[in-house]
């Protein structure tokens, strides 16, 4: 049987496309436990890679013998070797491609929809990470807002597109993963915008994205609105795209809410992050389609593997919109709490332009999963 690698953009499909497929997962048991590869109809099997260095036979009674096998491991190599021992005991294994780094980098991008007069709207899930950026495309013209690190997939995309990325944002200073927004802007000469409150610390110049701000993208009328909506920063900011998308960055999730303490600032945060869900959210239009920065379970994804929902549908299914008492909700917010991201506070001095880490330490920054949202 041949060994075959099977690549982070497969393996999106699988998750995107609903197929099945049997993960075995060689890392050890405490990584794989925090962080794996989800997929709708996916089924695992993790044993460490050391475990298995004499041999293959103790697991392969638990291996099935009709669907893909593909064997993981962080960078690659580790799941090679295990895959060749399966060839050997004649199972048809695939390994997965740059294993576990490869796929915290994949972006797929989807059309989430058209837009006035000609425009679209596209959204890059970050499956490995639980990131989603967006690019708004219009008469030749894009804006991006909340793009990750990868800067090179955006400025291709747009080149793809044919269109100039002239305008570049972020919703506010993230700390879960490094922003590519400001050197996408640096590299094509767009202007990039970052709430003024979240600058404070910041060391390089940059357009103040203030509330009731409004850029055209292109010659239609398509336009990006800025709406003030503290709560997981003091500086957070909503978009309003077209009067129909609302991107909410990461105040609110399809099936959560967004976390305060990030800052260190939970107790003082927790009142704006009421007043931005209970009474800015709530005077917007319940059709408009809530769009997050985020999202934290493979179950958030929607059919074409976009994330997104009516607002009036997150009013009325969305437990962190739902909560009566507010010193209900301010415990819920600061007691119910995940374990804060890896690194959280090194990749916030790198979103400050304080520290200029190599690939290899932004990779390490941010392994894991995203972890921005209230449980």
């Amino acid at each position: 049987m041949a060994v075959q690698k099977m690549t982070s953009a497969q393996v999106a499909r699988k998750v995107i496309e609903n197929q099945p497929l049997f993960i075995l997962d060689v890392r050890n048991r405490d990584d794989f436990e925090d962080w794996k590869i989800e997929g709708h109809r996916f089924e695992y099997l993790n044993v460490p890679y050391f475990e298995l260095l004499d041999g293959v036979e103790k697991i392969l009674p638990k291996l099935p013998s009709d669907q893909d096998i593909l064997v993981v491991c962080a960078k690659e190599g580790s799941s090679v070797m295990v895959a060749e021992m399966l060839s050997d005991a004649g199972y048809d294994v695939y390994y997965l491609e740059g294993g576990m780094k490869a796929w915290s980098s994949y972006l797929e991008p989807i059309k989430i929809g058209d837009l006035t007069n000609g425009g679209e709207l596209y959204q890059f899930v970050r499956l490995g990470k639980g990131c989603l950026s967006y690019m708004v495309i219009s008469d030749g013209e894009a804006a991006i807002i909340d793009a990750v690190r990868f800067k090179d997939v955006f400025i291709n995309f747009a080149k793809e597109k044919n269109v100039e990325i002239t305008h570049v944002f972020d919703t506010h200073l993230h700390a879960d993963h490094i922003s590519g927004g400001r050197h996408i802007a640096k590299e094509t000469g767009a202007k990039y915008y970052l709430p003024p409150k979240d600058a404070d610390e910041v060391v390089y110049e940059y357009n103040p994205l203030e509330d009731g701000l409004t850029v055209k993208v292109g010659n239609s009328k398509i336009e990006v609105g800025a709406l003030y909506s503290p709560g997981h920063t003091i500086g957070s900011t909503s978009f309003i795209v077209d009067n129909k998308y609302l991107l909410t960055g990461d105040i609110l999730f399809i099936d959560s809410i967004g976390r305060p303490d990030l800052a260190g600032r939970a107790e003082d945060w927790v009142g704006d992050l009421r007043e931005t869900l209970y009474r800015r959210y709530r005077e917007l239009a319940e059709d408009l389609i809530v769009l997050p920065a985020h999202f934290m379970i493979i179950d958030e994804l929607n059919e074409d593997g976009t994330v997104a929902k009516r607002l009036g549908n997150l009013f009325a299914e969305n437990h962190g919109l739902n909560i009566e008492s507010e010193e209900e909700f301010r415990k819920t917010v600061t007691e119910n709490l995940p374990p804060q991201p890896n690194a959280y506070q090194e990749i916030r001095q790198v979103n400050m332009g304080k520290l200029t880490p190599d690939e290899e330490e932004q990779m390490e920054m941010e392994i894991g999963p995203n972890r921005c949202a209230v449980r």
